[in-house]
């Protein structure tokens, strides 16, 4: 059978509701690649498709399926784009969300597009955010950890408590000691952000297109419950190769985090692994043997959807010394580590670095504290201040941040807790009054919650934006490879036979040498190189484009 009739035909099978939700998908940012492989069909299948959106969004469902209720209108469709991505920022910041919270925001969302729409306002009375809805968004949109109505907050409580004695008994029994033991968590980070009552802030919320979501990054920090073990954090920002990497000859392989970039700035399953194989492993390792310990350790996390539940299958020989444990959905809050002291107390420490960066760049320049802020403070600059902070974190945080989930591992004299968060708050404030910053305790306490506060209807906008943005890149890209491999292999071999027999004769049978040289070789660089490349990647679709 001819290969574009196979291809229409396994066109045609696909409901159009499923390619309804194919693109709803890739525009919420799903590669092209991953929709392929949720939906078992071919990735030229998928582009296929999204090649076609607009007709398939017009198109009513075949008769004998079953609408989807009332039909969603594009509004809903944008309401529900919006709340996935809300939807991750709660999950990778930790915080427990329930069904009665999704339809209150989805709710919010949209009233706030339905003022933003002319002509929608009749819309308002058709969506209620009702039980039906949610279980219809949450099977299109896959999401997970949501408490149910009546699940109450007693409940996941019990189940914390639960876990804390099961942990206990786990670490006993196989004798994990807290050098051993390690904690990981995500956290978002607005690095070039300054308390909302300062003139910088409000000066730069008035700017034409200022878009504080390009500010954003995420970190994931991992330390032991001995607290003299930090490993080296991952950071995930939307930019690949910032402009300031370029102009300062960067590489990556010695900045103090692990870089990697998407669109939407957020740690993926494939990060995850990565930093696992290339850091934690490999340091953790070393860190054991340096300490003439077992050659074991746990690694404790939260079910996160960048955190793989079959990690242990997954990581290679050499790592099979590290075991995994996964905390109860929801508890996050109430017995993660990394969030209970850790990750505020990081945040602190970065605001007070940040702080004593403008400080000492307005006192030994002639930089106004307004000019530097808005023309001379980068990724780069931040990446410093974040290693600042991480080295800064006391090993006596560290090792408190353990007395909700494994008490026994805490020294009694940690359980005094001594304030440390109070004097950097403090220090801040002064650092602020001495820059004419007007700002208060309460203000920088404000500041570090904001890093994971409610995003508003805007900034999820402006995510979305960004990531159908590198969505039709993607597809870009796909359709591009598509080309290159429509041609036969055959033809291409045949032909660059035929090339080298032509260039055979030229070179011995042409006067001129120089001339034939300098022409085959631009022949060869611009035009044939292509083909080349085109068969070493058919023979290793691994190997990477030279």
């Amino acid at each position: 059978m001819d290969k574009s009739c196979k291809a229409k035909r396994i066109l045609n099978r696909i409901t159009i509701e499923v390619k309804k939700e194919i693109i709803s998908k890739h525009e919420s940012g799903v590669r092209v690649s991953d929709l392929a492989k949720q939906f078992g069909i071919a990735k030229s299948t998928v582009s296929s498709i999204l090649k076609n959106k607009e007709a398939i969004k017009g198109a009513n469902v075949a008769r004998g399926v079953k609408t989807l209720t009332r039909q969603r209108t594009q509004t809903i469709e944008e309401v529900e784009k919006l709340l996935f991505i809300w939807i991750n920022e709660k999950q990778l910041a930790g915080d427990r969300i329930s069904e009665s919270m999704i339809c209150k925001k989805a709710l919010h969302l949209h009233a706030d597009l339905i003022k933003s729409i002319p002509g929608t306002s009749a819309e308002s009375d058709i969506f209620k955010a009702s039980r039906g809805w949610f279980d219809n968004f949450k099977r299109r949109s896959g999401i997970h950890s949501v408490v149910r109505l009546g699940e109450a907050a007693s409940a996941i409580k019990e189940e914390a408590n639960r876990f804390v004695l099961a942990f206990k008994d786990y670490v006993e029994a196989d004798g994990f000691l807290p050098q051993q033991v390690f904690n990981c968590d995500e956290t978002g980070l607005f690095w070039k952000k300054m308390p909302k009552n300062t003139y910088i802030t409000k000066e730069e919320k008035s700017l034409p297109g200022h878009k504080p979501m390009k500010d954003r990054l995420t970190l994931l920090l991992c330390g032991n419950a001995s607290g003299d073990f930090k490993v080296k954090p991952l950071l995930v920002y939307h930019s690949e190769n910032p402009w300031v990497f370029k102009k300062n000859n960067v590489i990556k392989s010695k900045l103090p985090v692990v870089w990697r970039a998407n669109s939407k700035a957020w740690v993926t399953r494939q990060f995850f692994i990565e930093w696992v194989h290339e850091v934690f492993g490999p340091s953790v390792k070393e860190y054991l043997q340096y300490k003439n310990l077992p050659m074991k350790c746990l690694l404790v996390m939260d079910n996160a959807p960048a955190h793989p539940p079959g990690l242990e299958e997954e990581l290679v020989e050499e790592f099979s010394f590290i075991n995994v444990m996964f905390l109860p959905p929801n508890t996050t809050s109430l017995i993660q580590p990394m969030d209970q002291q850790v990750i505020p107390n990081f945040k602190k420490l970065y605001t007070r670095a940040l702080f004593q960066r403008c400080f000492e760049v307005t006192s030994d320049t002639e930089l106004t504290l307004r000019e530097f802020w808005k023309n001379n403070f980068n990724i780069l600059h931040c990446l410093h201040l974040i290693d600042k902070a991480w080295r800064d974190v006391s090993q006596r945080t560290m090792k408190s941040a353990w007395k909700t989930l494994w008490p026994e591992a805490v020294p009694e004299c940690v359980f005094e807790d001594v304030e440390e968060d109070a004097p950097i708050v403090e220090e801040i404030v002064s650092l602020g009054k001495s820059m004419g910053l007007e700002v208060s305790c309460d203000d920088v306490e404000e500041l570090v919650e904001d890093h994971k506060t409610e995003l508003t209807t805007e900034e999820l906008q402006n995510i979305l934006k960004e990531q159908q943005q590198a969505a039709t890149e993607e597809l870009s890209s796909e359709e591009e490879e598509e080309r290159r491999d429509s041609v036969p292999t055959a033809l291409i071999k045949e032909m660059c036979a035929k090339w080298v027999e032509v260039q055979s004769f030229v070179e011995k049978y042409h006067p001129d040498k120089a001339a034939v040289s300098r022409a085959t070789n631009t022949f060869n660089d611009n035009a044939m190189s292509h083909f080349r490349q085109i068969l070493k990647h058919r023979k290793n679709p691994f190997c990477s484009d030279l």
